[in-house]
């Protein structure tokens, strides 16, 4: 049988696989290795280290510098794309036909090259990209960044809809595809599930001791859910809210502290994350956009308690049967008071099982992936 070789293009060098960014492409890289195909690794290294990790499962590592600051800008790209606009990995990827899996819209720059028009190129969508800068500027409290965000909405709007044709496109939600095909025209285009390290669901029966709200609490959009819970729904609630996450910024801490039955768990390893995930009651995720996977939530379905979201963060997910909706602030104060007290039974363990290990099962979809390109 002929071997497989695969290019895969990634935004960051994708291990330790510890933040939502790179776990997708880590995950997706061990399964198609574990199926026999030979990955030549192609990643951007700004700040994470080269990593021997990654040679278990790669036949060739590469490693690429971005062009950060003033030199990534232009007027006619986005910047996530223009700063990993690199002539050596575009050369490297011309010395053989393999087909190339490109990890996001950040690495989609050599669709805009007449020299890969007739390769197999296929390109995963992490999210909208111009929806998902549209609420970063909308979230951000940054004079500076709101004019980043809302500059980079507009180019990507016009780079996605340019290169919508030009690639195999995965989304990662029925959602993100439907958008896609509608406002972009795209053709060509499968919905693929996130990969994801959980090869079973963990959650324990029984009740937690608090509400919780995590994710990477840098992210405009997650410092603005946290204010949101803090000043409209656990504003009149007895309930304990624990908010833990990378990188809390000074306002955030100082907004956490006015409220006496709120704590802010500030850069937890990931031993400690997942220990404060198993013991919460109520797992309160809101979300202000509706495009790619939450992966903060599938972390709590898998290994957690129950989840209260709203409807933006399940839309076109399939994951609404097993999460509690709420579509406003006393809704989620509803749902909160009547959850609280309420054991996770070994039914909805299972009503779990059955939705996320059917759609969220790395083999599976790792031979559709294969299916796909070959």
């Amino acid at each position: 049988m002929q071997e497989k070789h695969l290019h895969i293009i990634c935004h960051d060098v994708p291990y330790p696989a510890d933040y939502g960014g790179v776990f997708d492409p880590f995950y997706k890289i061990k399964a198609l290795h574990a199926l026999g195909v030979k990955i030549h690794l192609h990643c951007f290294e700004y700040g994470r280290d080269e990593q021997p990790e990654l040679h278990k499962y790669c036949a060739a590592v590469n490693y690429y510098s971005r062009r950060e600051g003033h030199k990534g800008f232009s007027h006619k790209l986005p910047y996530i794309v223009c700063s990993r606009s690199n002539h050596e990995l575009l050369d490297n990827l011309l010395k053989d036909d393999f087909p190339i899996l490109a990890e996001g819209i950040h690495c989609s720059y050599l669709l805009n090259d007449d020299r890969f028009s007739s390769r197999d190129i296929f390109l995963r969508l992490q999210n909208v990209e111009c929806l998902y800068y549209h609420e970063l500027y909308r979230s951000t409290s940054s004079l500076a960044k709101k004019i980043y965000y809302y500059y980079e909405s507009r180019i990507l709007r016009a780079y996605e809809s340019r290169i919508a044709q030009k690639a195999f496109l995965l989304a990662m939600t029925d959602e993100d595809a439907s958008y896609y095909k509608v406002q972009f025209d795209a053709d060509r285009i499968e919905s693929l599930p996130v990969f994801l390290p959980f090869e079973e669901v963990s959650a324990k029966a029984g009740r937690g001791c608090y509400c919780l709200y995590h994710g990477n609490l840098s992210v405009p959009e997650n410092e603005k859910a946290v204010i949101w819970l803090l000043s409209k729904v656990f504003n009149d609630l007895p309930f304990p809210l624990v908010i833990a996450g990378k990188r809390p910024s000074s306002r955030l801490s100082k907004i956490v502290r006015q409220f006496h039955h709120a704590c802010l768990v500030a850069d937890p390893s990931e031993s400690e994350m997942q220990d404060i995930i198993e013991k919460a009651q109520l797992h309160i995720l809101p979300s202000f956009n509706c495009t790619g996977i939450k992966l903060k939530l599938l972390h709590a379905l898998f290994t957690g308690r129950h989840c209260i979201v709203n409807p933006q963060a399940v839309r076109g997910t399939g994951l609404e049967k097993i999460c509690h909706i709420g579509d406003h602030a006393e809704s989620f104060k509803s749902l909160i008071e009547e959850n609280y007290q309420q054991e996770l039974c070994e039914g909805e363990i299972n009503k779990r099982r059955e939705i996320l290990l059917s759609k969220f099962d790395n083999r599976k979809n790792a031979n559709q992936l294969i299916q796909w390109i070959w």
